[in-house]
């Protein structure tokens, strides 16, 4: 009697529905903001439950050493003193090709509680068929939907012939070292889907983000004698501009993929600081920014561009000619990622989606965001989407929220397309 694989399974995700929601709010509950010790509790707990689930489990403590020793290292922002790696394996019967889910566990701060309609933004609050929290959209919801499709994969009892892996991965905020350290641990698959939420579309490419810092120097001067002085804040606004100048430049022609976007790669100055008392010109202001990086631009050619703006302000102005603005480049330092030429799994992911919703194919497109997408593509080879549950809009927002549907939809798809991908064994 021949077994309808496909329908066994997603049988068993709907069966898995009460149980994985239960996980979903508990691991939001979670608070594993990037850097933080809560990282390690994550990642302890995902151990905990994926061996209980039957898979075999790698929870390693990643040398960080050697890790930020290697030239390949793609930075960090948060202080770390420990970083823990994650990887369950569902060995198969040997003949097919390997998947790879691979979902971060860290989560941005929540920022001013104030804007938060709960209180507490860790409190995994269930309501109108969503799941409430920071991190429940970027991107617990996506692990949990991998994690689920595991689970329905395994409770089936499906003869895969290749390998499954599911990986959690931290510090995905701030630069990557997680998904860094999983590679150069040895894990790879034939294939990945990274779960971001997408809105169940597929995203085959993602654009960089380089994390600079400007200083711009001034001269201090008694606030009742400022035109003796100069004041840094003042001299950030020719440089503010040029950066606003290059921006538009950069984005009036961009790649197909990202032309849904207003700016496909912006330029955002995040924090300024300036001065050290209310009645002295400020003498120095440091500000830290995000650059935007083209779709296969190289990252030197980038930072060239916003090295060149500033330069091209500091001329244009008799005081910063002579003190001109100093350009730094630290912490997170996202490349820009492509699904490789000549790959077929956007098709296979949108064949998937239409097998399990009976549906439109899903809306393929280019992020304008970093991601691990790059280090999994451009590191280890391994051809890479996204596709996954929620809105990006609401990540890193107040009142974060993933639809529960979408989660279910998602662990559905991933768990129909590991049996194309690994193959079905007799």
């Amino acid at each position: 009697m021949t077994v309808d694989w496909h329908q066994r399974v997603l049988a068993e995700v709907d069966a898995l529905r009460d149980e994985a929601v239960a996980d979903l709010v508990e691991l939001v509950r979670i608070p594993s903001v990037t850097g933080t010790d809560a990282e390690h509790d994550a990642q302890a707990w995902l151990a905990a439950r994926f061996a209980r689930d039957g898979l075999e489990v790698d929870h390693w403590q990643v040398d960080l050493d050697a890790m930020l020793s290697s030239p390949a290292c793609p930075g960090f922002e948060a202080p770390r003193d420990e970083l823990w790696g994650l990887v369950g394996r569902v060995p198969g019967r040997g003949g097919g090709a390997s998947l790879l889910l691979n979902g971060h566990v860290d989560v941005v701060p929540t920022g001013d509680l104030g804007t938060w309609q709960h209180v507490d933004p860790f409190s995994g609050h269930l309501t109108g068929g969503e799941v409430l929290g920071r991190g429940a959209c970027d991107m617990k919801g996506g692990l949990v939907a991998a994690w689920w499709a595991v689970r329905a994969l395994r409770a089936a009892g499906v003869p895969l012939l290749g390998d499954l892996h599911l990986a959690s991965v931290v510090s995905e905020e701030d630069g990557g070292l997680g998904t860094f350290a999983m590679l150069e641990r040895g894990w790879r698959g034939d294939v990945c889907v990274v779960p971001e939420p997408t809105g169940l579309d597929v995203v085959p490419a993602c654009a960089g983000a380089l994390t600079f810092r400007i200083r711009v120097p001034g001269l201090a001067a008694h606030a009742a004698r400022r035109t003796e002085g100069v004041s840094a804040v003042e001299k950030l606004w020719p440089v503010w501009w040029a950066l606003v100048d290059l921006e538009r430049r950069r984005n009036a022609v961009v790649d197909p993929l990202v032309q849904r976007w207003p700016i496909a790669y912006p330029i955002s100055i995040g924090t300024v600081k300036a001065g050290s008392w209310a009645s002295t010109v400020p003498d120095v202001l440091v500000a830290e920014g995000r650059f935007g990086v083209a779709l296969d631009e190289p990252l030197d050619e980038a930072r060239a561009a916003l090295e060149a703006a500033v330069d091209g302000a500091c001329q244009a102005d008799p005081w910063l000619r002579d003190h001109p603005v100093g350009v730094e480049w630290w912490g997170g330092q996202f490349g820009p990622g492509r699904l490789p030429q000549g790959s077929d799994l956007v098709e296979r992911v949108q064949s998937a989606h239409v097998a399990v919703t009976d549906g439109a194919r899903p809306e393929v497109w280019g992020a304008p965001y970093g991601t691990d997408l790059r280090l999994l593509v451009g590191l280890a080879g391994i051809p890479t989407v996204h596709y996954g549950p929620g809105d990006a809009r609401l990540a890193h927002a107040p009142d974060e929220a993933v639809p529960l549907d979408e989660v279910a939809t998602a662990a559905a798809v991933l768990a129909t397309l590991a049996l194309d991908v690994c193959v079905v064994g007799d």
